[in-house]
């Protein structure tokens, strides 16, 4: 099963490299990691996504809340959170091609951010299905190149991730 773990870390050189390195050693997987810093300078937010068993995965808490540098852990999985991924992909545009590109992007309420002769580049946020489901819409062979972001989360309601709560 999928997992979203959500961190507030401290800002620290070598607090990322702690974190991954504790599932290098123990052959767990990332699938994807985003950081940024917090409201709180001192403090990042780490949103991690790993797949495994519920016993795994439980491993995996606990040994994260062993490390110094990680202030709290939440696993998003486990409530009513709300989830997004934001992509960037370049497509071909040629000229027969533009109108129904336009409207592909419209349909999943995507953004053109930039425009070439002979390219667009596109901007989609949402669920990683919305973009999986993006990318299957596009034609065959107008995709150059794709970024994405990985999901990164938030709990909904009154649960969160709060350094004192």
């Amino acid at each position: 099963m999928r997992h979203i773990l959500s961190m507030l870390v401290e800002n620290e050189a070598g607090a990322l490299s702690r974190i991954a390195g504790l599932f290098s050693a123990r052959g767990y997987n990332i699938e994807s990691l985003t950081v940024a810093p917090t409201n709180d300078p001192s403090l990042s937010r780490m949103t991690l996504v790993t797949s495994g068993n519920d016993d795994v995965v439980e491993q995996i808490k606990k040994q994260l809340d062993k490390l110094i540098d990680v202030v709290k852990l939440l696993d998003l999985s486990t409530g009513q959170h709300i989830e997004r991924e934001m992509m960037l992909i370049k497509l071909k545009a040629p000229s027969p091609m533009r109108e129904e590109l336009k409207r592909l992007v419209d349909i999943f309420r995507a953004k053109i951010i930039d425009v070439t002769e002979v390219s667009y580049v596109v901007e989609l946020t949402g669920s990683s299905k919305k973009l999986d489901a993006f990318i299957q819409a596009v034609p065959n062979g107008l995709i150059t190149e794709v970024v994405r972001s990985g999901p990164t989360g938030i709990a909904r309601g009154a649960a969160g991730l709060t350094p004192d709560a």
